[in-house]
């Protein structure tokens, strides 16, 4: 029973998606169609673009970037932009999840090197903000987030009609976060702290790292169409499989699953005519509100997966449940890891995270939502 509860609360997304699948089959009795739900195409590049980014975080890639990046830092001010911009640009690259894994440890060694004192004054609103940035940076590029991936395969977009599509919201992103990071600082003192001649760096083998750095290209191929998403999954599973089979432990298999769960449920509503007809009347015509509220409350992934199969407006679902992931604590499952980082770090400060948080999200998600209706006149 403790185990089941342990699971409950740790995997609850996976939990809730598993349940609704098996209640939705007691209305459509499981046939040869059901394998017809899932995109096996985003499944396959999703695994295989986590493995490779499991094996680069792994490696200490991430870490060394970010002590490179600070090494340039001349001041507070600085430190906290490049601390928040590894976030915001790393996520375009490594997804919201592994930018935060990564670089918000990080930050608590960086302000540990800096005196109890600013580490104090800093913690709560530099992660509060590095969350924001990563759930923002996120959404300019296909392989961001896995709602981005998916999509962007279902709308048959190319890559650069995902990032036109997207990109005047991360600029106003950018913009209000830099912003933000000079109100912070301002009136703190100067220094970044010997951090940097403190650490040393973990073992790591070039080998691995440029085997990765392959495999994330022949995936990115994958992801542009120039390569079928069977020869990429054939080609990272081999080579990983061959050199660093450990690494397959560090896949986020629940999230696999937590997919399949809500394509079976998605499937299984879309063949019940009375809700798929509802859903759809709903969502018409409304596609970006409707996805960003639904977002508050299932997170930005289910939410995706769920209004897909009711509209064929795929461009509004990739801006609404890109700026879904703001708002409250689960509207991106990513800022949970940040919440779990603040409750072992700072106990205390709990409470004053979750309320600078939403306030936060608060009036980044108004601010965006403003532009997007600029944009729509």
């Amino acid at each position: 029973m403790t185990k089941l509860k342990q699971f409950l609360k740790q995997e609850t997304v996976l939990a809730v998606a598993a349940a609704l699948a098996v209640v939705s089959a007691f209305f459509v009795r499981p046939d040869a169609a059901y394998l017809g739900y899932i995109d096996w195409r985003t499944l396959a590049i999703l695994f295989s673009l986590m493995t490779v980014m499991a094996g680069l975080r792994r490696q200490g890639v991430f870490d060394r970037m970010g002590r490179a990046l600070l090494a340039l830092s001349g001041g507070t001010r600085q430190l906290v932009l490049v601390l928040v911009c590894l976030c915001f640009f790393g996520s375009m690259f490594i997804t919201n999840d592994v930018a935060l894994l990564t670089f918000v440890p990080f930050t608590f060694a960086v302000l540990d090197s800096m005196g109890g004192e600013m580490r104090q004054k800093l913690a709560l609103p530099v992660v509060c903000m590095q969350t924001v940035a990563a759930n923002l940076g996120s959404m300019l590029t296909p392989i961001g987030n896995p709602q981005n991936l998916y999509l962007y395969g279902k709308s048959g977009m190319g890559m650069g009609a995902f990032v036109a599509l997207m990109l005047p919201y991360s600029l106003a992103s950018l913009v209000m976060l830099v912003a933000w990071a000079v109100l912070v600082c301002r009136g703190q003192r100067s220094g970044s702290g010997p951090f940097l001649e403190s650490r040393q760096n973990a073992p790591s083998s070039r080998r691995i790292i440029g085997m990765y750095g392959v495999l994330f290209v022949v995936c990115l191929l994958a992801v542009m169409r120039v390569l079928p998403y069977g020869a990429a999954l054939a080609a990272v599973l081999l080579a990983v499989l061959a050199a660093d089979r450990d690494t397959l432990g560090g896949v986020d298999y629940s999230l696999l699953l937590t997919f399949v769960a809500f394509f079976i449920f998605i499937g299984n509503l879309g063949r019940i005519p009375a809700f798929s007809s509802w859903l759809q009347g709903i969502i018409a015509g409304r596609e970006v509100l409707v996805s960003v509220l639904a977002s508050q409350v299932t997170s930005n992934v289910p939410a995706a997966l769920l209004l897909s199969g009711f509209t064929q407006n795929t461009q509004a679902l990739i801006i609404g449940t890109n700026l879904g992931g703001l708002g409250t604590l689960i509207a991106s499952m990513a800022s949970l890891i940040s919440y779990r980082q603040i409750a072992r770090e700072e106990p205390e400060g709990k409470g004053k995270y979750f309320a600078l948080f939403t306030l936060s999200n608060v009036v980044f998600l108004a601010a965006l939502l403003g532009l997007w209706a600029v944009l729509s006149l």
